[in-house]
């Protein structure tokens, strides 16, 4: 049962959004990259999608929702600026099958403490393109092994 994490997809420019940031949604490409990831993740089946309130990110999961059943749970943990939260809450969903969408600034600094506290393999140059996913999979708390998927389109 692993955790899904997913980099939300494009979303255009921060300095060409006119309005809060937590607003701006994803671009044209992003939606195409939504759509991908949902294709591409409904095999895992989640149980829960989870993601950042800001738009862009639960925009990002709203194809695989549809494909599921299930609700985007908005969580603030998911936030741009939140990656100790966010560290926190993949470790207490370690084991369960979740699906969650976070930011560029989140993701790698996970990552990076998951490969420092658990030795996590990460590969030589790990990345974290928008609309990516890290597959994480653990064994109790402790995560053993991780997959990237490459951003679609």
């Amino acid at each position: 049962m692993p955790i899904l994490l997913v980099r939300h997809g494009h979303a255009g420019s921060r300095s060409s959004w006119d309005g809060p940031d937590r607003d701006r949604p994803l671009s044209s490409k992003g939606r195409a990259q939504a759509r991908s990831i949902a294709t591409n993740l409904e095999k895992y089946c989640p149980a829960r999608l989870l993601s950042s309130p800001y738009v862009r990110c639960t925009e990002t999961l709203a194809p695989l929702a549809a494909v599921l059943g299930l609700e985007v749970e908005a969580v603030e943990s998911l936030a741009e600026g939140r990656a100790y939260e966010c560290l926190e809450l993949i470790r207490r969903l370690a084991g369960t099958d979740v699906a969650m969408c976070s930011h560029g600034d989140v993701i790698p600094e996970v990552l990076m403490a998951l490969a420092s506290e658990d030795g996590l393999d990460l590969g030589p140059h790990p990345r974290e393109a928008k609309g990516s996913v890290w597959v994480l999979d653990s064994a109790g708390n402790r995560f053993i092994s991780a997959t990237y998927i490459d951003a679609p389109v």
